[in-house]
């Protein structure tokens, strides 16, 4: 007697969704860049932010365009992360600061996510010290980011890194104006060699 197979088996083995890939992306990363930039944002926001908000900030902020031209600024470092199988499951960009309360001596993480079925494994804390890691070799004294105010998931995980509160910012979710919270870190000689 032959089994039936339901959709949702598969003959391949499931993978071991434990062990990431991290690695630094270029300039041919960018239209992963947009797909993952697009699919974590929508993930994290939707039914929280405007549908239209949403899609209009990804159709121009995560487009492969405007990644290149992340990717091609030397002052930018991107790292992509990477389930077993090779699929982008977060990333991170760690970028000039363009940020209320910063000074000289800080780099701005100016974006980190991570697909929620990746989250508690590790993967964001993994980028985060990447980025730290990275920010410290370049001389930064501080790591700083914006958080959007309801984002209390987000807001618990920069607390349990040692992330604090330093001041507040204004911007733009396609036509929405929304409140962030800026968050430092300071960086110390030990990040350098993490």
């Amino acid at each position: 007697m032959a089994s039936i197979r339901t959709p949702f088996q598969s003959e391949s083995p499931i993978l071991d969704n434990t062990a990431i890939r991290l690695r630094a992306t270029s300039t041919v990363d960018a239209e992963v860049l947009a797909l993952i930039g697009s699919a974590t944002f929508l993930e994290t926001y939707a039914g929280q932010l405007p549908g239209t908000a949403i899609i209009a900030h990804c159709l121009t902020a995560h487009s492969a365009s405007a990644w290149l031209s992340l990717l091609q600024s030397a002052e930018n470092q991107v790292w992509l992360a990477e389930a077993p199988n090779g699929a982008p499951i977060g990333y991170a960009l760690l970028a000039p600061p363009d940020i209320p309360g910063q000074q000289t001596t800080d780099l701005e993480l100016r974006r980190i996510y991570v697909l929620s079925r990746w989250h508690g494994r590790g993967t964001g804390q993994t980028l985060l010290k990447t980025a730290s890691r990275a920010a410290a070799k370049r001389g930064a004294r501080r790591i700083l980011l914006g958080v959007w105010v309801n984002n209390q998931l987000a807001l618990g995980f920069y607390a349990a890194q040692g992330f604090r509160q330093i001041a507040t910012r204004r911007f733009q979710i396609g036509p929405m104006t929304c409140d962030d919270y800026v968050l430092a870190k300071p960086l110390a000689d030990k990040d350098v060699g993490e």
